[in-house]
């Protein structure tokens, strides 16, 4: 078949890869210069297969009313003038349930799995290097409460088969020396070894290459205008191209791969995408005492910051913000940043030269992504992913793949269509 992918995120790359490794002839489309250079740029690098957990849980609003008295909170609604916003509010806060958190836990863990062990796949047989580590990832917290809280879920992962392992204090610095310097701050943590991390520009971009290679065509520099779609089937794609001309792509099948914008485009085919960008920041540092900067890919849980150690470089990335498509950088969520990695790290980073960056993370309510068939037969989607876009997303393309040649997946997801 011939197969038009739109976007070249990690995800849209991944699934073009897959359906290309499957026979298809495939085109991608994607509006930047290059692949990954939207929500994939800079994320926190954290493939975490352990914390693949959904942020909606029973503990969560309370946690938002006391969040709306601080400045800064790891979770802040900006209310638009968005029905969508609205909407997308309310059924996430249906998902906070702990019937639904349990059905939720299942599915992103059952997906994340898979997609770790098919990047170690890939890794071995593509030989692509993307200052990937496997030292796992270690979550510290220095709130008794919090700590409590987090054994229940490690059991909950456990209960899925998960490694994640509660560790003291002395032994959250033992795994971790960098942090010796807050030891007296840490009630404790939880370990698991079996986690990654990893440039996911990186890996995108590499990836995009070895497609290119092996017969993928890449349009750079256009713009998906709209689908054309009669009869329940989608028939072409308009696309502007890089010269404003308006051309259509044909083709057999279509995958929507297109974060946060996806809705805006599937919406019009009555296409149900419940998708809303949840904003996030990071910070990247280069190092400049490597005895001192953290080799263990780390989750602050008070703040909810993850640090991951990138080569020469250390990727701090967090926050979740609802409040529409803006991707301006909030000069105080900046400055938060830099004064929480300069407490934990003081020596090891370079503060004076700090590349901060935003994306908007496709969100869905459940933080479970849309995987599968439309009801409109040739219109698949591949999005949603959220905070676990890098953890989940060549497991979600190869997945999709299998999908659209008529195969079951191996994850047991509850896959669209």
């Amino acid at each position: 078949m011939r197969i038009a992918v739109l976007g070249s995120g990690i995800i849209g790359t991944a699934t073009a890869w897959w359906l290309n490794q499957a026979g298809h002839e495939v085109v991608v489309v994607e509006r930047q210069q290059q692949a990954g250079l939207e929500t994939s740029r800079a994320n926190g690098g954290q493939i975490s297969v352990s914390y693949a957990e959904p942020w909606a849980n029973p503990h969560l609003p309370a946690r938002l009313l006391k969040w709306m008295l601080r400045d800064q909170a790891p979770l802040s609604i900006r209310p638009q003038l968005d029905l969508r916003q609205w909407l997308w509010l309310a059924r996430f806060l249906a998902e906070c349930r702990s019937s639904r958190v349990t059905r939720n836990t299942a599915a992103l863990v059952a997906m994340a799995e898979y997609s770790r062990r098919t990047l170690q796949e890939m890794r071995r047989t593509l030989g692509i290097q993307y200052d990937h580590r496997e030292r796992g990832i270690l979550n510290f917290y220095r709130s008794t409460e919090e700590f409590e809280h987090s054994q229940k879920m490690a059991e909950i992962m456990r209960d899925h088969g998960v490694d994640r392992r509660i560790v003291s204090a002395d032994e959250v610095v033992s795994i971790e020396p960098a942090l010796s310097s807050i030891r007296h701050r840490i009630v404790g943590g939880d370990y698991t070894p079996e986690d990654e991390s990893g440039d996911a520009f990186a890996f995108t971009q590499a990836l995009a290459g070895r497609a290119q290679e092996s017969g993928v065509e890449y349009r750079y520099g256009w713009q998906l205008s709209r689908f054309i779609s009669t009869g329940g089937r989608v028939h072409a794609a308009e696309l502007i191209t890089p010269e404003g001309r308006f051309e259509q792509l044909r083709a057999d099948a279509y995958v929507a791969a297109l974060g946060s914008h996806t809705p805006l485009y599937v919406a019009p085919l009555g296409v149900s995408c419940p998708v809303y960008p949840a904003k996030g920041y990071s910070a990247t540092f280069e190092v400049l005492e490597p005895s001192a900067a953290p080799e263990v890919s780390l989750t602050d849980s008070e703040n909810r910051f993850v640090y991951s150690r990138l080569g020469n470089r250390v990727r701090m990335a967090g926050i979740l913000e609802l409040g529409g498509y803006s991707r301006a950088l909030n000069t105080a969520r900046c400055e938060q940043m830099l004064r929480l990695a300069s407490e934990l790290f003081p020596t090891a980073l370079d503060f004076d030269n700090v590349h901060y960056w935003s994306g908007l993370r496709p969100a869905t309510p459940s933080n479970v992504p849309l995987i599968g068939q439309t009801k409109i037969s040739n219109l698949y989607l591949n999005t949603g992913h959220g905070t676990l876009g890098w953890t989940m997303s060549v497991g979600s393309g190869r997945a999709l793949a299998d999908l659209i040649d008529g195969r079951r997946p191996e994850p047991a997801f509850p896959f669209l269509g």
